[in-house]
């Protein structure tokens, strides 16, 4: 199916085919954002990681989906979160822009956690989510020479939708396990068949352990399932090793229906606040002859000013 869609709108350039497929896209597949270097931006699925770095974190990550192909997704996203005095409690707040073909979306969240210690080496923190994603169409879709009467100045979808999330992270400083829902209310912004429902119920699972193979090498497999009502399962395995405390190197293959993606990535510890990292992921489904890639750039920063609590680097 959309296949066959992406051949009629390479055949026929229509914008309004361009925001069909999306809309198909958004309807039935995962809404929100994906990342290859899920790992290092897990707040914005579970709440629960806030404040779990020990220090004063702050994660911008920019994703260039499907390099090449007209209306491809765009994703940018900056996450802050620290620990506070009393180091059971964590605070973060997350923003996202999320533009896909015509649609945009703009999204501001919250975060609170609180953990208690399970034993001597394992921590569990619950976690809750707050705020609010803006909706827009572009304005260019209701100007076009020959607009569908579904799209007029009369019928903007602007708008606010409010929702709230939940999360648990069970972690050492070795491995971590976590549930999370980062959106829980279920919005249905119009009852058309095109637009059904533009925010659904996510439900994601988080998975890692870090390995010591050498004094300077060490191994971190990690999984991350997500789950939506109305589509199949999608399943991201990753692989990296680290070398002498400061480069990371790893590969990740997601399985999502039919579709196939496979992605490289390195990350190189600058200094014991800074890193930066890339990641190129390979489409191998229906879409890759349309498209060279996506491009991921990762950069995170710690503030020393926590250096007694500082690590270098996080394993997660």
């Amino acid at each position: 199916m959309i296949k066959k869609v992406i051949h009629i709108i390479m055949k026929k350039n229509s914008p309004l085919f361009l925001l069909l497929l999306f809309a198909y896209v958004n309807s039935y597949a995962q809404q929100q954002p994906q990342f290859t270097q899920y790992m290092y931006n897990t707040i914005a699925v579970n709440p629960a990681y806030a404040g779990s770095r020990e220090a004063l974190s702050i994660i911008a990550l920019n994703r260039n989906q499907w390099a090449g192909f007209d209306g491809g997704p765009q994703t940018q996203t900056l996450s802050i979160h620290s620990p506070l005095r009393n180091e059971k409690v964590g605070l973060g707040l997350s923003l996202i822009k999320d533009k896909l073909g015509y649609e945009d979306f703009t999204s501001v969240y919250a975060d609170f956690s609180y953990t208690i210690k399970t034993s001597e080496k394992t921590k569990l923190s619950f976690g809750l989510k707050g705020g609010a994603t803006y909706y827009k169409i572009d304005d260019e879709l209701y100007n076009l020479d020959n607009p569908d009467p579904y799209f007029d100045e009369n019928n903007k979808f602007n708008r606010w939708n409010m929702n709230i999330g939940a999360g648990a992270l069970l972690h050492s400083s070795k491995w971590y396990f976590g549930l999370s829902m980062p959106r829980i209310i279920n919005h249905d912004n119009n009852s058309s068949e095109i637009y059904k429902s533009l925010d659904r119920v996510h439900y994601f699972l988080i998975a890692g352990y870090v390995f010591d193979l050498s004094e300077t090498l060490k191994f971190k497999p990690s999984i991350i399932n997500k789950y939506v009502k109305g589509a199949p399962l999608s399943t991201d395995v990753t692989a990296n090793f680290l070398f002498n405390e400061k480069f990371w190197l790893g590969a990740s293959y997601r399985i999502n229906n039919d579709q196939r993606d496979l992605g490289f990535f390195a990350d190189f510890q600058v200094s014991k606040q800074f890193r930066v990292g890339y990641a190129y992921e390979i489409p191998t489904g229906e879409i890759r002859p349309f498209t060279t890639g996506s491009h991921e750039i990762l950069l995170i920063y710690e503030f020393k000013f926590l250096k007694n609590r500082l690590k270098s680097p996080r394993y997660f």
